[in-house]
């Protein structure tokens, strides 16, 4: 994303930019959502050349076209939709997206471990600290965000319960602490602090990264001998599809995973094996 140049005589208010990054801290935006749309709003202003107050909307239909014709993804071209559509429509009152439609999007399967690989991963983490981390990937369905992100106050010994603050859409939820888990963790109250955080670089210089977590998950996938594309979303994709296979209400799933929509956890019912499983195939018949 380009950069702008101040000078001593720079007034913030006289940049769009600017203001657009604003009015978004001011609706209160996470910063990633900032600076992806910060992102394609400056790189479409670039791309049409044009000053912004002389941009129609066929415009705007012919960037998106330019990313589609870039093979960008349906879902980068959404995100660029919404973030023109944010400034365009919200920031300056232009109302040119009546016409335009959203890329739809590819629907793909999430890819599952079964149980005995999941096995086969914790197995192959010899390390503490990582074998704990993937653990709660799984065994409390966390995004690797969220995993990074917890903080000892965050867990409820009694209750056995993990809350996972401000996650995805700057929502608290309350999620499963596995029982198995409760020794390690406890070991971990008895030397930190309420506000330290539960996984941290070496001599506790400061929180783990989520790329970590990942270097983490797929060097013990392949030391498993697993042969999918292991990455930590996958584990939390396992955790709501293995829950959904013991008899678990999905909407109880639903609350888990912190899905706003029941549609998105539905997605699961797709990949469940006890779906098919009394299913005989013909050439068993």
């Amino acid at each position: 994303m380009e950069t702008h140049q101040y000078n001593e005589n720079y007034r913030p208010s006289r940049d769009p930019m600017e203001l657009l990054r604003q009015e978004m801290k001011l609706r209160n935006f996470s910063p990633k959502t900032i600076k992806s749309y910060l992102n394609y709003t400056i790189r479409f202003i670039n791309w049409s050349n044009r000053p912004i107050r002389e941009v129609t909307g066929n415009d705007i239909r012919m960037f998106l076209e330019f990313l589609v014709d870039g093979q960008s993804s349906a879902s980068t071209v959404n995100t660029a939709y919404s973030a023109l559509q944010f400034y365009f429509g919200n920031v300056l009152g232009r109302n040119f997206f009546i016409n335009i439609p959203r890329a739809k999007k590819s629907r793909y399967l999430p890819v599952i471990l079964s149980k005995s690989e999941v096995a086969r991963l914790l197995a192959a983490l010899t390390n503490p600290k990582h074998h704990c981390i993937v653990s709660l990937l799984y065994g409390a369905g966390l995004r690797v965000s969220e995993v990074v992100r917890i903080k000892m106050l965050d867990i409820d010994f009694d209750r056995m319960l993990l809350r996972i603050f401000q996650g995805k859409g700057k929502k608290d939820r309350l999620t499963l602490l596995p029982k198995s888990l409760h020794e390690i963790l406890r070991k971990q109250n008895k030397v930190k602090k309420p506000t330290d955080y539960l996984f941290t670089h070496e001599h506790g210089m400061g929180r783990l990264t989520e790329r970590t977590v990942q270097k983490v998950v797929a060097s013990a996938a392949m030391r498993a001998g697993i042969t999918k594309s292991v990455h930590p979303h996958i584990l939390r994709h396992s955790f709501a599809t293995h829950l959904l296979e013991s008899g678990t209400d999905i909407r109880y799933i639903q609350e888990l995973l912190g899905h706003a929509n029941l549609q998105t956890t539905q997605i699961y019912t797709h990949v469940a094996s006890n779906n098919l499983g009394a299913i005989v195939s013909p050439l068993d018949l």
